[in-house]
């Protein structure tokens, strides 16, 4: 059974982005790991910010499955000022310490950490050395930083991957709902209804009713990997 590594620039994006496809993993008896990176510290966030949005966190990776739940102590939207070999290292030591087979990472969209974090796990996850072994790497859109990008001139995220969450979309959108801080009314993008409507429009681009869209950055299976997952 797969290792899974899901790196989170802050505590909800793994669940925009990838929470259906962790629940999928950890159903089918993966162990998935998530990694925060940043928390909202002051003077930047009100107090107490911190521990309320960990908690959340927890209790919503509780939701999907996963195994475990690491954060590191990096301030929210000041991670520009993190010597780049620092946080390198410290993603490194955590792709070096449970060995995945498949790592999930941001997007690098108009959110700074997300560009940031999505950088560091892109050279924590080189096919070179350990990182021979990981078979799949890919990046999860994040509701609304991955479609604020500026045309023409920012990346835009060009899925090449559907994962059908027919089966966990509930799941994702509990998950979702384990964290009140971080919601807003709709039509805003951070919504029960947006998340609710993407995972239909994914969903409906590959046949099937939910789904969650990747981007590759790269992969290795082998023919006879592929084979088995249609008996």
């Amino acid at each position: 059974v797969a290792d899974v590594v899901v790196v989170a620039p802050h505590s909800d994006d793994e669940v925009l982005g990838a929470g259906g496809t962790i629940a999928a993993f950890a159903r089918a008896g993966a162990t998935v790991t998530v990694v925060t990176v940043c928390t909202e510290y002051e003077p930047i966030f009100p107090a107490g910010s911190a521990e309320l949005t960990q908690a959340e966190a927890k209790r919503a990776h509780k939701l999907l499955g996963v195994s475990e739940s690491i954060f590191f102590d990096y301030s929210a939207v000041e991670l520009n000022q993190v010597p780049v070999a620092e946080l390198n290292g410290r993603i490194q030591q955590v792709m070096d310490g449970i060995n995945p087979e498949i790592v999930f990472l941001p997007f690098p969209d108009r959110h700074i950490d997300h560009r940031i974090v999505c950088e560091a796990t892109v050279v924590a996850t080189r096919p070179y050395r350990k990182g021979r072994q990981i078979r799949l790497t890919a990046m999860y859109e994040t509701i609304s930083e991955t479609f604020w990008n500026v045309p023409g001139t920012e990346p835009t995220f060009s899925p090449h991957w559907t994962v059908d969450i027919s089966d966990t979309i509930e799941a994702k959108l509990a998950a979702f709902g384990e964290m009140p801080s971080r919601h807003v009314h709709f039509p805003g993008p951070r919504s029960i209804e947006a998340l609710d409507a993407l995972a239909k429009f994914r969903g409906s681009q590959a046949s099937c009713g939910y789904g969650e869209a990747f981007q590759l950055v790269r992969t290795s299976l082998h023919p006879t990997e592929l084979t088995r997952m249609w008996p």
